[in-house]
């Protein structure tokens, strides 16, 4: 039953029509990411409805703060439920560990996750810039034929989830590396067939290094933010290559989206 429904008579009509229905559920948290300050006083009575009706859910938090600072993490404020912020997500063949406070990771990226999967070939030699915990490395490895992954991350405590997560999945051909890619990745002297560039924001500032990094005939995937009339701004920050795809990932407002650009070299 939608969260609307079932809250029709703890709500007035006001309220209710500007009850959030769109929420993230990561594991057995969920996360509201837009929470009107008119429903503040109303929260605990809506968290507990959530907590009796969604079996699976075992913390409901909002996001005081969207994703900010240097590792573009959430403030989150736990409404109801265990005091914690842990939690274990699955996916797509693929079992994470992650605290959802301390690193940026989308649960809405799944089904992009899915299509690189499907893209990438027998003994190809991966790269994702800005790894995180781990999530797409792992996906690749377990639900393709890749021969190695590299993954590079700069946020320490997500770092440390994705060495762990690798061990969870008992994997072997990846490699992850704690830093600023721009300091690792010159280090690394191997060039990728497939270069995966998922930065919550500004990722055009690194397309020179995926650009070094990649081989000819490579693919460069480049994601961004835009809402749906600049999607040509988007596509004009791509300086050399052909876009040989334009993937709409997910709607994070209105007419707005994540969109990813497939990039052949």
């Amino acid at each position: 039953m939608a969260l609307r429904d079932l809250m029709k008579k703890e709500l007035t009509k006001k309220e209710l029509e500007i009850l959030p229905t769109k929420f993230d559920v990561v594991g057995d948290i969920l996360i509201f990411a837009d929470f009107p300050s008119k429903l503040v006083k109303k929260e605990k009575v809506i968290g507990n409805k959530i907590l009796a009706n969604f079996p699976n859910v075992k913390v409901v938090c909002r996001k005081t703060k969207q994703y900010s600072g240097k590792f573009r993490t959430p403030k989150l404020r736990i409404i109801i439920g265990e005091k914690r912020t842990n939690t274990t997500y699955k996916e797509n063949n693929v079992t994470v560990n992650l605290d959802v406070a301390k690193v940026y990771f989308s649960v809405r990226l799944s089904t992009e996750r899915k299509r690189i999967n499907q893209l990438v070939k027998k003994d190809e030699v991966v790269l994702v810039m800005f790894s995180g915990v781990g999530i797409y490395p792992i996906n690749i490895s377990k639900n393709t034929k890749a021969k190695e992954i590299y993954g590079v991350e700069i946020n320490p405590t997500a770092h440390k989830y994705a060495l762990d997560n690798v061990k969870l999945n008992k994997l072997g051909n990846i490699k992850l590396f704690k830093g600023d890619v721009n300091s690792v990745l010159p280090k690394i002297r191997k060039k990728f067939d497939r270069i995966l560039m998922p930065l919550p924001r500004g990722a055009e500032d690194y397309l020179d290094l995926a650009y070094s990094k990649i081989k000819k005939r490579g693919v460069i995937h480049f994601y961004d933010f835009s809402h749906e009339n600049d999607f040509n701004l988007v596509k004009r920050k791509i300086k050399k290559g052909k876009i040989i795809s334009f993937v709409k990932c997910g709607q994070y407002g209105t007419r707005k989206y994540r969109v990813c650009l497939d990039i052949k070299i």
